[in-house]
């Protein structure tokens, strides 16, 4: 709620800026005309193009790289589900004895997953569950590897063994892939752009008498609603666009591990 809140208030200001600024250059530009009603915008054209089209194609780009990653964090938590259901199905090929205690192992290692992303991203029970999967990931590694030891065929050291091994790396993946972000200043560039695009917008709406307020609120409103939505995906477990309808298949797989 509160990274929503802190997204809001950077895109109202966004807003706010870009209104402002638009009333700024058609003001300059009203000066202008007034000053020389003979003068030419023509020459401007070039550099309004070339501002425009740089803002266009750095939204265009950030955007991209944003529904790519939210996209890639969702994959990954289906791997993640494919690569434990794997792993517990393999249990089956170690001794009798020692399967018990492995498969209440992977129970409580699924639910300390679950608490990881279920919860509040740094709070208490999130760390907790961070903690708790760390540990239960070192126990049943060496529980697997202590059942191998024993009158096992070498078919089910390559089959159990690495299994395990891609649970435990999946983990790392991800913490990843949520923790990979574009520089900072990749958005203050935009938003500079943004409101430098408004003031050239401004500018050229000197012209006309009447202030066209469709366009003077819809091209501020277009570009913040853009702004606040790619902020969005880049921490989709924060904000009003989430991930978390993916890790219904995490639900389900601790359903079936009965």
């Amino acid at each position: 709620m509160a990274f929503t809140l802190s997204t809001l208030c950077v895109a109202l200001a966004l807003l706010l800026g870009m209104l402002g600024l638009q009333e700024v250059g058609r003001q300059l530009g009203r000066r202008q005309l007034a000053r020389d009603p003979d003068s030419s915008r023509k020459s401007l054209g070039a550099l309004e193009g070339a501002v425009f089209g740089l803002m266009g194609l750095l939204m265009a780009f950030t955007f991209s790289g944003a529904a790519g990653r939210f996209e890639v964090r969702r994959q990954l938590v289906a791997q993640e589900a494919n690569a434990i259901g794997t792993a517990y199905l393999r249990l089956d090929l170690l001794p009798a004895l020692a399967q018990p205690a492995l498969r209440e192992d992977f129970r409580r290692y699924l639910d300390a997953r679950l608490a990881i992303f279920q919860n509040p991203s740094g709070s208490p029970a999130s760390k907790a569950g961070l903690l708790r999967a760390v540990q239960l990931q070192g126990r049943i590694w060496a529980e697997a590897v202590a059942a191998c030891r024993g009158d096992v065929p070498p078919q089910v050291l390559t089959l159990v063994l690495p299994a395990l091994n891609e649970m435990i790396d999946i983990t790392t993946t991800r913490a990843m892939a949520m923790n990979q972000h574009p520089p900072s200043v990749i958005y203050l560039m935009l938003g500079a752009l943004t409101l430098t695009s408004a003031l050239l917008a401004g500018y050229g709406m000197a012209e006309g008498r009447i202030r066209s307020w469709v366009h003077t609120v819809g091209f501020a409103v277009l570009f913040s609603i853009t702004f606040f939505v790619i902020l969005d995906l880049e921490y989709p477990r924060l904000g009003l666009i989430r991930v978390d309808a993916a890790d219904q298949v995490l639900v389900e797989l601790r359903a079936s591990m009965k």
